[in-house]
């Protein structure tokens, strides 16, 4: 029905049949499908909360990737909370309003702020990679909570996973190293 990122955790839902996966799309498309996310950012943004509106589209300098571009593309919105701080990183809560093909860490790496561990979206590898190389697989990104509304008995259901091992476990580095404000 939807589609997370290579090396991003989290939550999937899949339909058993047409008639669902037609009426889980539809949900999708009138944004009453909700898709939560958390992530880890390097850097700080500007404001506590609010809205990256910028349409994405095929890279033209790069097929593989996604940029933010007026050219072919399609409108993208991801709304942000700030969850936590750290001296060179802000742990995020992010809800997404559409669905485009690595939304998150387009919008955040157009904002000046990559995800953690984002070996496609992030320029350079942190400090904080370098000294934990072993916790990365990917981008610190993971699908936290859907909610949407059962295809057949109407019943509005959500659907939470608990932030991975790895992902947890790089949240208490920063707490507890000097990466914490």
């Amino acid at each position: 029905v939807h589609r997370i990122d290579k090396d991003t955790s989290g939550l999937l839902i899949v339909a058993k049949n047409d008639k669902a996966h037609i009426g889980l799309a539809e949900q999708i498309k009138e944004h009453s499908f909700t898709r939560e996310y958390n992530a880890v950012i390097v850097g700080h943004l500007k404001d506590s909360a609010g809205t990256v509106n910028a349409p994405i589209g095929r890279n033209p300098k790069d097929r593989k990737k996604m940029c933010v571009t007026m050219q072919n593309s399609k409108n993208a919105v991801t709304h942000y909370e700030v969850v936590d701080e750290y001296k060179d990183f802000t742990h995020l809560g992010l809800k997404l309003e559409t669905g485009r093909t690595h939304q998150i860490r387009v919008h955040m790496s157009y904002t000046g702020h990559p995800l953690l561990g984002d070996e496609v979206y992030a320029k350079n590898k942190t400090q904080f990679e370098k000294k934990h190389p072993s916790l990365f697989n990917g981008q610190s990104l993971h699908a936290k909570k859907l909610t949407l509304t059962h295809p057949k008995s109407g019943e509005r259901m959500t659907f939470e996973c608990p932030l991975p091992d790895e992902f947890e476990k790089a949240l208490e580095l920063l707490r507890k190293s000097d990466f914490y404000i």
